[in-house]
């Protein structure tokens, strides 16, 4: 993938450990780029694998370089677990056939295809599953440091109330912990939106059941930069390579 990024901290720092906390690739693919000739700073090739870049300086990753990760988009139906499905389950990644494709893909996964949910959708909810073999993107995602929003639209049986409405945004606590702050807002009638920045086991079902209502739908619709757009239930896609930087870069 072509990638350019300019270097703006106020000390030098050597390439492959900026291109690591940028998430554009590990530090070791990194050396491996170089070492292909794929990466230039400010139109000079660099061959050092122990290079540095200045502050200013502007950094561009050649194509062919990057990881040949496959990530993919997928709008999961109810009924479908993310990953480790017991028996008679049926696994997302078991969706991804050539039929409900939308767009191209560079493969079509098969049952030896190991692509890992990036923040799961339990088998009741539905909406947006990004499913990767890409670390880089995962540590972006679902990494402990990771401060990505997710977005669900979820409707609830049960009173709303300003209270209870102010005890989902911030109050509750989970398993002997404090939740961090959530954003709640009713968008009408019995539907709720939630804008989350963590992804506890059921999380959203147990916090409205601590307020007294009950989730009867719950479909995610975005995940940082990337939404779900008008992807049909049940049809992938796959990530492009524009919304992977976006991720990436928080």
């Amino acid at each position: 993938m072509a990638w350019t990024g300019r270097y703006d901290e106020a000390e030098p720092q050597r390439v492959n450990k900026w291109l690591g906390q940028s998430g554009v690739c590990s530090r070791r693919e990194a050396e491996a780029l170089i070492e292909q000739g794929l990466i230039s700073i400010d139109g000079e090739t660099v061959t050092d694998t122990g290079r540095k870049i200045l502050p200013g300086q502007t950094l561009t990753l050649a194509d062919g370089g990057g990881p040949a990760a496959l990530s993919v988009v997928l709008h999961k139906p109810m009924g479908i677990v993310s990953a480790q499905p017991e028996q008679g389950q049926t696994p997302a990644v078991r969706l991804l056939t050539r039929a409900a494709l939308v767009g191209d893909s560079p493969s079509i996964p098969d049952r030896d295809t190991r692509l890992a949910p990036l923040g799961r959708l339990d088998m009741d909810s539905r909406g947006l599953l990004l499913l990767s073999d890409d670390g880089v993107l995962a540590k972006a995602i679902i990494g402990p440091e990771s401060d990505l929003e997710k977005e669900y639209l979820v409707r609830v049986t049960g009173k709303i109330t300003p209270e209870k409405i102010s005890r989902l945004c911030h109050g509750l606590s989970m398993d002997g912990r404090q939740l961090k702050p959530a954003k709640v807002s009713v968008v009408e009638g019995q539907q709720l939106r939630f804008i989350l920045k963590e992804g506890r086991n059921r999380q959203i079902r147990r916090m409205c059941e601590l307020v007294g209502m009950h989730v009867m739908d719950l479909v995610r619709i975005r995940i940082g930069s990337l939404t779900l757009g008008d992807l049909a239930e049940g049809k992938w896609r796959v990530l492009s390579e524009a919304e992977r930087a976006a991720l990436i870069a928080g």
